[in-house]
């Protein structure tokens, strides 16, 4: 088998690391913090899902794959070792620290459902403290996966509210409608067209903007529903560029349904863009009756079935129609309850308490 050089240095670290874990005893005392991985984005680095907060802990705690007296582990960044690290850090006394995200069920996931699940629950069941997401990542683990063994709670997703902030000024132009992340399931680009498509007879200078990786033909898309000179496809992001991209929309348009608890929403809220989303999820925790407007759907395990485009659209010309007092809301309520600071906080005071002493 032909190995790449980045696959061939992973492994190489990988059976390095392996190598001076399987000689240790117990680990020392003190808080040293290893992510399930050799190598953490550096700060600004492009992240997604688990990769961003180890991204946020590793400037506070750093990453330390061959001493670690602690395990923590994102469920979206679970490590290819995953079985054989939990029975390691067993072994080393080395608490186990999950931050558990959502889960797979039948609506996406179809017959994938267990097989998708089986390394989150693995994760799950044998951490000593779960923080979940959202109040929804809880409700949904314990149908999936079953009640975690050890203490958990609530801690939803924060954001640096000093580096994410409002533009000095609005975008000049019409309504700018950004649909953020990656678009990984063809409903949720396909809804934000169609929700353009549904906004331009109240608004003919509206405009979409795209981020990230597209998983659907949205070409034929575009020039069925008359929007193609309405939209821009940006592409992927580095997160010190994620301020900048916030800055040039007025209002973030979230069409995944049943979303644990995306960061990517209280980004764009601390940046004074108020969220229009399906009703569902975490989503619904993060923004709130005051920073933004949820659509109702059908709201199954068994499907997704997202809002229709025109209310959607109606959604959004309601917020637009008071941007100001949404944009505001929006960022205090970022600043108030899901700041970087006191998220940082929690996780020292976890830490030191289970570390070993």
């Amino acid at each position: 088998m032909d190995l790449s050089p980045a696959r061939a240095g992973r492994y190489g670290r990988a059976a390095s690391r392996w190598a001076r874990l399987l000689a240790s005893g117990r680990a020392r005392p003190g808080v040293r913090v290893f992510y399930g991985h050799d190598r953490v984005p550096a700060p600004g680095a492009r992240v997604a899902g688990g990769t961003a907060k180890a991204q946020k802990l590793n400037e506070r705690f750093p990453n330390s794959p061959g001493d670690f007296s602690l395990l923590y582990l994102g469920t979206t960044w679970l490590p290819r070792d995953l079985r054989a690290l939990l029975r390691l850090a067993r072994r080393r006394g080395a608490p186990i620290v999950v931050n558990h995200d959502g889960v797979a069920y039948p609506g996406w996931a179809g017959e994938r459902v267990e097989e998708l699940n089986r390394p989150l629950r693995a994760a799950v069941l044998a951490a000593d403290h779960v923080f979940f997401q959202s109040d929804f990542s809880k409700l949904s683990a314990d149908r999936f996966l079953g009640e975690p063994r050890g203490t958990w709670e609530i801690l939803r997703n924060a954001v640096d509210v000093h580096r994410f902030t409002p533009a000095a000024e609005p975008p000049a132009g019409g309504p700018v409608l950004l649909l953020g992340g990656d678009q990984t399931q063809a409903y949720r680009i396909e809804l934000a067209l169609r929700t353009l498509a549904a906004l331009l007879p109240r608004h003919p200078d509206a405009r979409l903007l795209v981020t990230g990786r597209i998983v659907a033909a949205v070409e034929p898309l575009l020039d069925a529903l008359g929007v193609r000179g309405h939209v821009h496809l940006l592409g992927a992001y580095a997160q010190r560029d994620a301020p900048a991209v916030f800055r040039r929309a007025h209002l973030l348009l979230h069409t995944k349904v049943k979303d644990p608890c995306p960061t990517l929403v209280v980004e764009a809220m601390a940046c004074g863009l108020p969220v229009v989303h399906p009703a569902s999820g975490g989503t619904v925790e993060l923004v709130g009756d005051e920073g933004g407007l949820g659509v109702p759907h059908p709201d199954t395990w068994e499907r997704d079935e997202p809002p229709s485009p025109e209310a959607m659209a109606d959604a959004v010309e309601r917020v637009l129609a008071e941007l100001p007092a949404y944009a505001a809301a929006a960022r205090a309520r970022v600043v108030e309850r899901f700041a970087l600071e006191p998220w940082l906080e929690r996780h020292r005071e976890v830490f030191e308490r289970l570390a070993p002493r």
